[in-house]
C-alpha cells in the first residue's frame, strides 16, 4: 500500500558489508511498496553476502556498489543533490569510522559526503564492538553533525554471542524513516493526544467485560499524526497492535485508567482524538478470586455500574484550562448513525465527531478499512468513503491540522 508520506521520495539505501544485509533487501521492498524511489549503493564487502540484482529486482532501479565501473557521470552528485533521505542499513563499525572522519574511498561514503538530505544510519556488528569506545565516539561525532543513529537491539549475533548490536527489523527502520521524513509537517510542534483499543472492566482475576475493538483506527490516527510532524502521545487499552515509531505510548487497562491518563495529557496537547472504543459500565465489586462456573452471581448477574464518560471530563476540564484547543469523538453506531453521531457531539462539548456505522463488514471492529462521516460542530460535513484505516487516519489528520492552523480552538476564545 502506497503511503502519502513516502510517495515518490527518493531514498539513497546505503548497505555494508554485515550478515544483516539480507534485511536490507525487505526493507527496499518494504520502502518501494510504500511509494519511495529507492536506490541502493553496495559497498564491496556488502557484495559478498548480497547481489545488487537482488535491489533491482524489488525496487526496478540501480543498484551500484563500483565508483569507478558508474556509466553515470558523477553519481555521487546527482544522488546527494536530490535524495530526501540517505539510509545506512546495515552500517557496519568501518562504515561508520569512514563516514565519522570524512573518508571517501568508495560510492557509498563519497555520496554521503556529497548528500544534503538527512542521514539515518542503523549499525549492524558483532561481539562488544558496537559498545567499543572507537564507536561510540564515532557516533557521538556523527550525531553532532546531525546524523540520526538507530540503536540497535540485544539478541544473538551470528557469532553465537548475546549483546547489542543486531539491525533493529525492517518494519521498525519504516517507522524510523517516516518519523523523519514527518519532521517538517503541518503539525511541527503540536501534540496531539490519541486514545486507541478497547477496555476491560474486571469481574474477577480471570474474566473481564471488554468489546470487539482492536485498536487499528486509533494506532492508525497516531501514525498519521506523527507523519504530520506532532508529537504524539498514544494511550491505548489492550491491544496486539505495536506502536508507531516516535509516538509515547501509555498502557492502560481499565476506563479509569484511561481517563486518568487522558485527562493529565490532554492539560498542554492541541488536539485529542478520542478513538477508543471505552466500557461504559463496569462490574460493581469484582471478586478477588475467581469465581467458579457454580456460582449463582456468574450464572445469575453480574451488577454493573456506569464508568465515567471520558470525553463529558475532557469537556469539563477544558472549560476551565482551555486545553486541548480540539477536541475529536468518535461515534460508533449500529442505526440512527448521522442522528445518535450529532447528539454526541453537541452533548459532549466536540469540535469534531467521526461517526461510522460499526454493523457494515468494512466499517466496523477488526478489519483493515473503514467508512467515516466526519461533522464539525459548524455543521460541516466530510464525507470519508470504504478506504483503509491509514487513509481515513490521514483525512482527519488533515481537517485538524487546518483546523489548528486557522486558530480558531479553545484558548483563542480565553
Amino acid at each position: 500500500m502506497t503511503l502519502r508520506i513516502l510517495h515518490e521520495k527518493q531514498i539513497i539505501l546505503g548497505v555494508s558489508g554485515s550478515i544483516a544485509a539480507y534485511k536490507s533487501i525487505d526493507l527496499a521492498s518494504k520502502l518501494t511498496q510504500h511509494g519511495a524511489l529507492v536506490e541502493t549503493i553496495l559497498t564491496e564487502s556488502a557484495q559478498r553476502f548480497v547481489t545488487s540484482l537482488s535491489f533491482q529486482s524489488v525496487t526496478g532501479r540501480s543498484a551500484s556498489a563500483n565508483i569507478w565501473e558508474e556509466e553515470e557521470h558523477v553519481k555521487h552528485v546527482r544522488l546527494g543533490e536530490t535524495a530526501d533521505l540517505f539510509v545506512i542499513a546495515p552500517a557496519t563499525a568501518h562504515t561508520i569510522a569512514k563516514l565519522a572522519h570524512g573518508l571517501a574511498d568508495n560510492l557509498l561514503c563519497v555520496t554521503a559526503l556529497a548528500s544534503r538530505c538527512p542521514l539515518l544510519i542503523a549499525p549492524a556488528m558483532d561481539g562488544g564492538m558496537y559498545q567499543h569506545d572507537a564507536t561510540q565516539d564515532n557516533l557521538k561525532l556523527l550525531r553532532s553533525r546531525g546524523a540520526i543513529i538507530i540503536e540497535p537491539a540485544e539478541g544473538r549475533m551470528a557469532s553465537g554471542l548475546t549483546g547489542k548490536g543486531r539491525m533493529v527489523e525492517p518494519v521498525e527502520l519504516v517507522g524510523h524513516i517516516r518519523k523523519v521524513l514527518g519532521r517538517g509537517g503541518n503539525l511541527k510542534n503540536r501534540k496531539i493526544v490519541v486514545s486507541a483499543g478497547p477496555t476491560q472492566e474486571p469481574i474477577d482475576p480471570v474474566r473481564f467485560l471488554s468489546n470487539r475493538s482492536s485498536g487499528r483506527q486509533g494506532f492508525a490516527l497516531a501514525q498519521a499524526a506523527l507523519d504530520a510532524g506532532a508529537a504524539v502521545t498514544l494511550v491505548a487499552g489492550p491491544s496486539a497492535l505495536e506502536a508507531p515509531v516516535g509516538a509515547e505510548i501509555i498502557h492502560v487497562k481499565t476506563a479509569a485508567e484511561m481517563c486518568e491518563a487522558i485527562l493529565s495529557e490532554v492539560n498542554n496537547a492541541d488536539a485529542l482524538l478520542m478513538a477508543a472504543a471505552v466500557a461504559d459500565f463496569r462490574p460493581e465489586n469484582p471478586a478477588n478470586q475467581k469465581i467458579k462456573k457454580t456460582a449463582d452471581k456468574l450464572r445469575n448477574n453480574i451488577p454493573l455500574i456506569p464508568n465515567a464518560d471520558i470525553l463529558l471530563a475532557v469537556k469539563e476540564q477544558r472549560q476551565k484550562t482551555g486545553w486541548p484547543l480540539i477536541s475529536l469523538g468518535f461515534a460508533a453506531e449500529t442505526q440512527n448513525v448521522i442522528d445518535f453521531g450529532k447528539e454526541k457531539l453537541k452533548r459532549k462539548g466536540l469540535d469534531y465527531i467521526a461517526i461510522n456505522d460499526v454493523s457494515d463488514p468494512m466499517a466496523g471492529f477488526s478489519v483493515d478499512t473503514n467508512q467515516v462521516t466526519l461533522v464539525s460542530n459548524q455543521g460541516i460535513v466530510y464525507e470519508i468513503p470504504v478506504q483503509s484505516k491509514t487513509n481515513v487516519s490521514e483525512r482527519i489528520i488533515d481537517v485538524v491540522s487546518q483546523h489548528l492552523a486557522s486558530g480558531n480552538t479553545a484558548n483563542s476564545k480565553h
